[in-house]
């Protein structure tokens, strides 16, 4: 029986964008590598910061290192919790390879695994409460750098919810205003889309959501609806449509930690929020070349 890994979700052109890590990094002469040569060393990865984290980003660590001819052994799996001061992982090789790779390799780190440990949490505090749906972040993520932060999101146990503009079809409301209605951006989105992909329709009242389901739309999302007014509608419009439509209500807006137990209802099929990616906190590590004895 094969070993499920996240490393095997990834697209083979995950290893050019690496390399265009270093295009930017390093585009004319590399003055320090110079200065260290290339004697052999080994360096320590190391967890640092004050806060229990989630590993994530194990593929991409290891495929800058392995594309400057290094060796990394890592002492954590993808997803493992850690307490700091960690030993993650040792990378051996040529002096100035690991100092080339280092703070590519890090800044990569710290991040996924930033999205990793908020994703998390944020799910944990949400079973705690009961809530029993779907914890999804969003497509506000870094031009250039998605792959890596809905990476993080998967490998802290949320759903990454739809990665590009193609996997599926949002209508929010200015796709609505340029078509005139909810029903006719729906109709032309059905004509192209086809089947086989989803449709989300953002919406900001209940005769709105009403309108968008009538019309044949997947997901409702009930954009910046909160307490009693956020469960009343979807509970209204879950008696008045059962049986008869198929759809899923989701929120999105505002979510955070601090009111997630009056959003995680579970009313709502789905909770999207970008507080597990945007301005998250950032795990520290350093990688710290041994000196032999």
């Amino acid at each position: 029986m094969s070993t499920n890994s996240y490393e095997h979700l990834l697209p083979p052109s995950w290893k050019v964008q690496v390399a265009s890590w270093f295009a930017e990094d390093t585009p004319s002469f590399d003055y320090g590598g110079y200065v260290v040569g290339e004697v052999q060393r080994e360096a320590f990865l190391l967890g640092k910061g004050k806060q229990t984290a989630v590993l994530a980003g194990r593929p991409f660590f290891t495929e800058v290192f392995t594309q400057l001819g290094c060796e990394v052994e890592w002492h954590l799996q993808e997803g493992d919790t850690f307490e700091p001061v960690k030993h993650v992982a040792t990378v051996r090789g040529k002096s100035r390879h690991i100092l080339l790779g280092e703070r590519i390799a890090l800044n990569m780190l710290a991040r996924c695994s930033g999205i990793a440990t908020k994703s998390r949490l944020i799910k944990d505090l949400a079973v705690g409460y009961g809530y029993k749906g779907i914890i999804a972040g969003t497509r506000k993520t870094t031009p250039g750098f998605r792959l890596v932060e809905k990476y993080g999101m998967i490998v802290g146990g949320i759903d990454p919810h739809r990665h590009d503009l193609s996997s599926m079809i949002m209508l929010k409301d200015n796709h609505i205003w340029s078509s005139g209605s909810i029903t006719a951006a729906i109709q032309q989105a059905r004509a192209v889309g086809g089947f086989s992909l989803l449709l989300d329709v953002e919406v900001g009242s209940e005769a709105e959501a009403d309108e968008a389901i009538e019309a044949g739309a997947d997901i409702i999302m009930l954009d910046n609806m909160e307490g009693e007014h956020l469960v009343n509608v979807a509970r209204k419009l879950k008696e008045k449509w059962a049986g008869k439509r198929k759809f899923l209500f989701e929120t999105s807006g505002n979510i955070t930690e601090a009111n997630l137990q009056e959003r995680a209802v579970n009313d709502i099929d789905i909770l999207s929020t970008s507080v597990v990616h945007q301005s998250v906190q950032h795990i520290d590590f350093s990688l710290k070349i041994q000196v032999p004895n």
